[in-house]
C-alpha cells in the first residue's frame, strides 16, 4: 500500500506526527473505504463502578470541581469494593459521562433481530432509544417487526408478504431492497415457508449429522460401518 496521503504528498507516517495519532490508527482511515469503517465502539468488560453510575453522573453535574478521591469515599460508603484506581479508569474512559452505552452494530443487529421476550429489560430501554434515532432507524425496526410476524404461518400471510414487500420497496432502505428482490425470485418457495405447518428441518438435520460422520470417518473405514453407525446412532 503507499504510504502517502493522496493528493497531498504527505506520508502516513508524517500524517501520524501531525495529527499525533498511532500510525497503525492513520493506515487504518487511510484504509477505509467509507465512514463506517473508520468508527470503532468501545467494549468495555462490566465494572464494579457501574451500579453507582447515575450517582456519578448527578455528582459530578452538581460539583464537577470536587476531587475525584472525594467523589470515591462517596460510591465507597454505598458500598463500592473497587479501588480508587478502579474509579480513575472508568472516568478516564468515559464511561460517566456518556449518554447511553455502547453498542456495535453487529450487536445491535443481533438485538432487533430478538425476540422481544427474550430481550432484558435495559436492552428494551437501549432498543427504544436507538430505533427512535432517525426515521430510517424507525423505519427498518418497524418493518422487522412486522415481517417477523409473517414467521407464523398462516394462510394469510401471502397477501401480507405481498404487502410488505410493497412497503419496503417504498422506502430509502437498499438493503431491504435486495432482500424483498431475494424473496420475490423465490416467491413460491416462500409462501410456502410463511403458510404451509411443514418443516423441512428434520430433513436437514438428518444430512447435516451424516455429513458430520462421514467428516469423521473419511480415510478410516468404509461404507458399512458408515451405515451402521447412521443406523444405529
Amino acid at each position: 500500500m503507499s504510504t502517502t496521503c493522496p493528493g497531498q504528498g504527505v506520508g502516513l507516517l508524517e500524517c501520524a506526527r501531525r495529527l499525533q495519532l498511532a500510525l497503525n490508527t492513520v493506515k487504518r482511515y487511510a484504509r477505509a473505504d467509507r465512514p463506517e469503517r473508520m468508527l470503532r465502539v468501545p467494549k468495555y468488560r462490566a465494572s464494579l463502578v457501574d451500579p453507582y453510575r447515575e450517582h456519578l453522573r448527578k455528582r459530578r453535574a452538581e460539583d464537577p470541581a470536587v476531587p475525584i478521591k472525594h467523589r470515591f469515599e462517596e460510591i465507597k460508603a454505598l458500598s463500592l469494593t473497587g479501588c480508587l484506581n478502579l474509579l480513575h479508569k472508568y472516568i478516564n474512559q468515559g464511561r460517566a459521562d456518556s449518554d447511553r452505552s455502547h453498542i456495535s452494530p453487529r450487536r445491535f443487529a443481533r438485538m432487533l433481530l430478538t425476540r422481544p421476550d427474550n430481550l432484558k429489560a435495559e436492552h428494551h430501554e437501549l432498543l427504544a432509544k436507538l430505533t427512535a434515532a432517525c426515521p430510517e432507524m424507525t423505519q427498518l425496526a418497524n418493518h422487522i417487526r412486522e415481517f417477523a410476524q409473517l414467521l407464523t404461518p398462516h394462510a394469510r400471510n401471502t397477501d401480507a408478504l405481498a404487502r410488505w414487500i410493497v412497503q419496503v420497496s417504498a422506502t430509502d432502505l437498499p438493503h431491504l431492497h435486495a432482500f424483498a428482490r431475494g424473496l420475490e425470485r423465490d416467491r413460491d418457495a416462500v409462501i410456502a415457508a410463511l403458510t404451509l405447518p411443514y418443516s423441512n428441518g428434520p430433513a436437514e438435520g438428518v444430512n447435516t449429522k451424516t455429513k458430520r460422520i462421514a467428516r469423521q470417518m473419511h480415510g478410516r473405514a468404509g461404507f458399512t460401518l458408515l451405515r451402521h453407525r447412521i443406523l444405529l446412532g
